[in-house]
């Protein structure tokens, strides 16, 4: 695998102990390399939010072991010192609502997370004017999240995923509130932007319309996860 991207080897999680004790996830592999989007699909109750949450380390798992490009960030532990750093600086979140904050402007809700890694308040708003161009949304660059339709909204929510130039991106039923037109355009811009800046993307979804798009999809049934070749049409 090269510098980027995320590998997840035999990754379980329990929850509580003894005979009550709930195995969320038995054995989850997954290698999803830079510049790529994958679909993780399984029926409610199958482990897809308990293994969105242990990639975003916002949980902890119970074992297995996570690379994320060259580092290995868990490995029957964690790894990395400060969670919040890796959540802030190396993962992007994209969720089924855009979860934008209300009282800045566009700009700002994009520049907010490099802002708070550090970056300069000018460089940080160039580099979210840079993206939210990328994105074909720069001429909303100074509007109210109320002011935007839901598609805008959408897309700027990707900017704010894409901002710190993560290695991953965790997108969860980023589609699910969109309609057909809508819902093919966040998943084209979501395999635009991971071949640009070589993000490797995982997709959650139930979304019937954008399944056809995967070249490759893991299936997660009862805790385990299953390759399959999808169809991979419309993004070459």
């Amino acid at each position: 695998m090269s510098s980027k991207g995320i590998r997840i080897e035999g990754l379980k999680k329990r929850y509580g102990g003894g005979d009550t004790a709930v195995h969320a996830l038995k054995d989850v592999a997954m290698d999803v390399a830079p510049g790529e989007v994958v679909g993780l699909i399984g029926p409610s109750g199958s482990g897809k939010s308990t293994l969105l949450k242990c990639l975003g380390a916002v949980i902890d798992p119970t074992a297995g072991r996570m690379t994320l490009g060259d580092e290995v960030i868990y490995d029957d532990g964690w790894k990395v010192r400060d969670l919040r750093a890796l959540r802030r600086d190396r993962i992007g979140f994209v969720f089924q609502a855009p979860y934008l904050i209300p009282f800045l402007d566009v700009t700002d809700n994009v520049a907010l997370l490099p802002m708070l890694a550090g970056v300069p308040n000018a460089e940080a708003r160039a580099q979210a004017l840079e993206l939210l161009t990328a994105l074909d949304v720069q001429h909303r660059a100074g509007a109210m999240p109320s002011q935007l339709s839901g598609g805008e909204q959408q897309r700027v929510a990707i900017a704010r995923g894409l901002v710190n130039r993560p290695p991953v991106i965790l997108a969860d039923e980023p589609t699910a509130p969109l309609d057909s037109e809508r819902a093919m355009a966040v998943i084209r811009i979501l395999n635009d932007m991971a071949r640009k800046f070589e993000t490797a993307v995982i997709v959650v979804t139930h979304d019937e319309k954008i399944i056809p798009t995967f070249k490759r999809i893991y299936h997660i049934r009862d805790g385990v996860t299953h390759e399959e070749a999808g169809e991979g049409r419309g993004f070459d």
